[in-house]
């Protein structure tokens, strides 16, 4: 056989070079660009594909959260605590001063027959030992001693100079969950409540509380919801408002509601709930149903129902709720009306929203709205609570990882989060309550909804925890809309404001920071209770009061601290006020307009489908 022969150029030179004889010099076949790039692409994919499956897993076992969010913050703590020696010998004396506190309270207690004067009083909203039986030996020492040790813990976690303050906040957040878990309130033997009611019941609490836990155990197995929550049910005793879906698309379901009176004012209410759950919070039972209260007071109300998005929903994002959401329900409540103006109400992420597509209104000379209602929602995300300790480029990588597989985030692990917000309230207590004390689940209809949780699509909530809780784009002039930013100044229209005292989710104070942000009139308003029971706070409940104040563009800027110094309190429910400042903002009444109409017809009864989508 003979070799053949090629000759070729010297890269460089231009010189042509012959192959050694005998060599045989056929080209070995190279892959085409094409083929290189898509061989490329399917490896960083499989790559890529097999890095976020990993944490997806690993997410099962920590409940979502980032372990080296964590370890990354406890280091930071750690090693800074290590190099500061001055800090190691004042926590030093401190826990020598509780110490001998403590010894001193004991010798105390000892001595006399009379009860001693506590050495440490739990905060405020810690509950957890007001029970008088508390007061008694041992039971006090056991209570004080963990009293004083989380007191200690707490200075051990802050005040470390050089730990950044996020990552403080991380580590006293996740010492004082630790510390939770071993409250003696926990355990039977140690709890003079759990103790008191086994000796009077024979040891019956405990057989009804293990019944308890076994049923539970059970239902979660199964995804059923909590005991009770059966007897609340979407259309026949919750969600049962007068209305019509008037509008379905892929996203939202928009609910017209009956007119309740005679006459109705000229401009109708479009209100825009949250899609983390589902929408009828503000549409409870009859009697502290918002929407029932808004239309008694002669008001057109439409709501969105939002859908309970799945795998195929992924993709949607923050602009396609605002489209498809948003902007949507307004074309529509227009069209049926035929009002010029609406009074727009948006309650926590659906107030965000809200905000988002009226600054885009206001930058394009959109001017359908009247006014503008934000409940408990937030524009600016620099103080936005607990929620916010754990939200870093660390720990949204590893969400985004974990809703990878299914599209979305799933009801469970959203509920989680706000739980452990308030574990002492939401988890510690139920413990004691249903499981130790033995006592028969407690259901009403604001427990049966907050159990009725929804999905969250994978762009979406992406979008949303980096461009608002991470880089708070909307405040700082940074969120696009249509490939152009939006400006919360722009927003001319009168502006009222709820926050609520105890919220967790969205802090009042993190609420009223609108005032920094819009050119506008802003009337705020304070209630008590939380993010949910603060804002369902109907006429005639009891134990409710608020604080408002009305602030025009040309007042001094007064800051939350002094605000809530100088507004008096007042008794009562703030829902009237709600209704006397939409009435200033509107026209004299008219008759009511038709349920739907050829454009949008009146489809279905409320509640409609996308509500029991589960």
């Amino acid at each position: 056989m003979t070799a053949r022969t090629s000759s070729r150029k010297d890269a460089g030179t231009g010189r042509t070079s012959k192959p050694a004889a005998g060599v045989l010099r056929d080209p070995m076949p190279q892959p085409s660009p094409e083929e290189t790039s898509a061989t490329s692409v399917a490896t960083d994919t499989f790559l890529q594909d097999l890095d976020r499956g990993l944490n997806a897993q690993i997410a099962t076992l920590t409940g979502g959260l980032s372990p080296t969010a964590l370890t990354q913050a406890w280091a930071d703590w750690a090693m800074h605590l290590a190099l500061s020696p001055g800090k190691q010998m004042q926590l030093g004396a401190k826990a020598a001063r509780k110490a001998q506190r403590y010894a001193a309270w004991l010798t105390s207690c000892a001595l006399r027959t009379e009860q001693t004067a506590p050495c440490i009083t739990p905060l405020p909203q810690d509950r957890r030992f007001a029970d008088p039986a508390w007061n008694a030996w041992p039971y006090n020492a056991m209570a004080q001693g963990f009293l004083l040790t989380q007191q200690w813990w707490h200075n051990a976690t802050t005040g470390v100079r050089g730990v950044t303050p996020q990552h403080e906040r991380v580590v006293e957040f996740t010492a004082r969950q630790i510390l939770d878990t071993w409250s003696p309130s926990n355990f039977a033997w140690t709890n003079p409540e759990v103790v008191q009611r086994t000796l009077q019941s024979g040891g019956l609490n405990l057989v009804r509380g293990w019944n308890n836990l076994m049923a539970d155990t059970l239902r979660t197995i199964r995804g059923e919801k909590p005991a009770g929550a059966e007897n609340y049910r979407v259309g026949e005793n919750l969600a049962v408002t007068p209305g019509k879906v008037v509008l379905r698309n892929r996203l939202i379901e928009l609910i017209q509601y009956a007119p309740a009176t005679d006459k109705v004012r000229p401009e109708p209410i479009l209100i825009v709930p949250a899609w983390i759950m589902k929408y009828y919070i503000l549409d409870l039972s009859p009697h502290n149903s918002l929407v029932r209260y808004l239309t008694g007071q002669g008001f057109t109300v439409f709501m969105i129902s939002w859908k309970n998005p799945d795998a195929g929903d992924r993709d949607l994002g923050m602009e396609d709720y605002r489209k498809l959401g948003v902007m949507a329900a307004l074309d529509a409540v227009q069209s049926i009306t035929g009002a010029p103006n609406v009074h727009a109400i948006g309650y926590c992420l659906g107030g965000t929203l809200l905000s988002i597509a009226a600054a885009a209104m206001a930058r394009d000379g959109d001017d359908r709205l009247a006014t503008m209602t934000l409940l408990a929602a937030q524009t600016d995300f620099t103080e936005a609570g607990e929620l916010k300790l754990f939200i870093n480029e660390d720990q949204i990588a590893f969400l985004e990882d974990m809703m990878w597989e299914k599209g979305y985030l799933e009801t469970r692990q959203m509920a989680g989060a706000f739980q452990m917000l308030r574990s002492n309230d939401l988890i510690w207590s139920r413990i004691l309550r249903h499981y130790l004390m033995g006592e028969p689940p407690r259901m009403n209809d604001l427990m049966a909804w907050n159990a009725d949780a929804t999905r969250m699509p994978y762009r979406m909530h992406s979008e949303y925890l980096r461009k608002l809780y991470l880089n708070n784009d909307l405040a700082e002039g940074r969120y696009l809309v249509e490939g152009r930013p939006v400006a919360l100044r722009d927003i001319r229209v009168p502006i009222l404001m709820v926050g609520t005292e105890s919220d967790h989710v969205a802090p009042w104070r993190s609420v009223y920071k609108m005032h920094l942000q819009a050119d506008t009139e802003i009337t705020f308003i304070l209630t008590n209770g939380g993010h949910n029971a603060g804002i369902v706070s109907e006429p005639g409940h009891p134990r409710r009061h608020y604080r408002i104040r009305r602030q025009t563009e040309s007042d001094q800027y007064l800051d939350p601290d002094r605000w809530l110094a100088e507004t008096p309190e007042r008794e009562g429910s703030w829902w009237p006020e709600l209704v006397t400042w939409l009435a200033a903002h509107s026209g004299t009444p008219v008759a009511p307009p038709p349920m739907g109409n050829a454009e949008y017809p009146a489809m279905e009864d409320a509640p409609g489908r996308y509500v029991m989508l589960r």
